[in-house]
């Protein structure tokens, strides 16, 4: 099957001198500004990751609005010690925020354990999200048993990818980062990341090719 990506948008942000001194000279407002213009992305990011089970419940503006007044708290602590790229920061603590929202929601306060399981479940494990993100690409809004039922196929098919390659396809293509920011996010090199993403990008359409369902209704 050829499946047809869309295009991946490097975003350098790099982790430098520069950017710190914007900080620490600006103040709030200059965290303001450079969150302004990471906000697209952040939003991209959330939609992904959200919960389809929230959707309509919960809204992307919400989760950034929390995000950004955590990291306008902590920003002293990037600008003390910057390890990685500030939108590599940035993502990472709005990552953390839909994790605490997944929880508010789907939590369940008389059983701790299962609060957990369910909140990071779809938080945590991408083959949710990419599954969520392709039946609602390659398949038609009606039908909703049927949708249904490819989300498990495709969900179950995913999880036979290697963890850090799926990883690597949402990073890249559904988060639409580059190659760069996924080396520090996942913590590999930027070879590695590189190499990753291509075996991933097989490893996809093999995934697809092994479901009927999809071949029918997109060849």
């Amino acid at each position: 099957m050829v499946f047809a990506f869309k295009g991946v948008h490097s975003h350098i942000d790099p982790m430098n001198d520069e950017t710190v001194d914007r900080l620490l000279a600006g103040g709030d407002a200059v965290v303001a500004e450079i969150f302004s213009e990471f906000q697209p992305r952040l939003e991209r990011m959330v939609e992904f990751r959200l919960d389809r089970r929230l959707r309509g419940r919960v809204d992307s503006s919400d989760v950034i609005q929390e995000a950004y007044i955590e990291i306008a708290r902590r920003i002293a602590d990037y600008t003390s010690s910057p390890t990685v790229a500030f939108y590599v920061w940035v993502r990472q603590i709005t990552w953390q925020t839909l994790v605490s929202v997944h929880r508010r929601h789907l939590g369940q306060k008389r059983h701790p354990k299962m609060e957990v399981r369910i909140a990071l479940r779809d938080a945590n494990d991408t083959t949710f999200s990419i599954a969520q993100a392709l039946v609602a690409q390659l398949t038609s809004p009606s039908g909703v048993a049927q949708r249904n039922e490819d989300y498990d196929q495709l969900r179950e098919a995913l999880a036979s990818m290697d963890d850090t390659d799926r990883e690597v396809l949402a990073l890249r293509h559904f988060e639409q980062l580059g190659n760069n920011e996924v080396s520090e996010i996942l913590g590999i090199s930027r070879t590695a990341a590189s190499n990753r993403y291509v075996r991933a990008i097989k490893r996809l359409g093999d995934v697809l090719d092994s479901l009927p369902d999809f071949q029918e209704r997109n060849s």
